[in-house]
């Protein structure tokens, strides 16, 4: 989302985060197993205070007090690339503590307490991540609006990391620049990719895969010229491309973080995953929405 523009949020759906919650009655206090902390909650690392944020959160929510919990985390999801991982550990873990307590959290509940975390995380997320990471069908955000987006047959991607963390202050500094010294140029362009968005909504409702990757390499060049992308997200769409990707995009705040790659099916996937990773990605992950074979 750039400057207001809409934006369209493809689920990873094959890219997991597993939360698993233990009620214990040993008094050790609540505790954290994961990548970035292991031991007693109350001493986590600012690193994961989103994810305390999500257990003690919970448990207000639901009004629950001296209990201890054993949270552990496992999380196919890099952080700062731009996929959201901070809002899928909090979707995860809310919904584990809520799942060990006996409880189901209706949506907008399970939303609320996300958007607590990712403010902990964010300061003033839009709630576009929050609503993606919960999401198993593509998610349409427009004016703080949210709505669903029907899929006709199905699409494969490719995500692609770059191994380097990415940037969003710095780029939405630099279109803020741009925008500054250029106003009426950088809004034609904020407005184009808009433009873009909504008519790669109605490729996914098609089911025209062709079209969709054409607008995908479009939108690459719109956010290139706003000075969003990198020589790393670059080099990672022009391998992309050189395998006969149907489109190719950075996605995410950019500055860093991953590509976002369409494959015409599973083995072609496979194929620019392979070329992706030759051409220095740290990660690939194959990833499908719409009808699955």
């Amino acid at each position: 989302m750039v400057y207001g523009a809409p934006a369209l949020v493809l689920p990873a759906n094959d890219v997991l985060v597993t939360a698993t919650v233990t009620p214990v009655t040993d008094g050790s206090g609540h505790r954290l197993e994961s990548a970035v902390h292991t031991g007693p909650l109350d001493l986590a690392p600012a690193a994961v205070l989103p994810t305390v944020t999500a257990v003690t959160a919970t448990l207000r929510h639901l009004g629950v007090t001296g209990l201890d919990l054993h949270v552990r985390v496992e999380s196919d999801v890099p952080t700062a690339r731009g996929m959201g991982s901070s809002a899928a550990v909090a979707a995860a873990v809310t919904a584990a503590v809520a799942d060990a307590l006996g409880v189901t959290l209706d949506a907008e509940t399970h939303h609320e307490l996300i958007q607590e975390c990712e403010r902990v995380a964010h300061g003033r997320p839009s709630g576009l991540d929050a609503r993606g990471v919960v999401a198993d069908v593509p998610v349409w955000f427009e004016d703080g609006h949210v709505a669903s987006v029907e899929v006709t047959g199905e699409f494969v991607f490719v995500i692609a990391d770059t191994g380097v963390p990415g940037h969003t202050r710095e780029a939405v500094a630099a279109v803020r620049d741009r925008h500054d010294r250029a106003p009426e140029a950088v809004d034609a362009v904020v407005d184009r990719i808009g433009e873009l968005s909504r008519r790669a909504r109605g490729t996914l409702r098609d089911g025209d895969a062709q079209a969709l990757g054409v607008i995908m390499n479009a939108a690459h060049e719109l956010l290139t010229t706003l000075d969003v992308s990198s020589a790393d997200l670059d080099r990672l769409v022009g391998a992309a491309r050189a395998a006969d990707a149907l489109g190719a995009k950075l996605t995410g705040g950019g500055r860093g973080g991953c590509v976002l790659v369409l494959a015409a099916d599973g083995e072609h996937a496979d194929r620019i995953a392979v070329a992706l990773r030759g051409a220095g990605a740290a990660a690939t992950w194959t990833t499908r929405i719409g009808d699955r074979a």
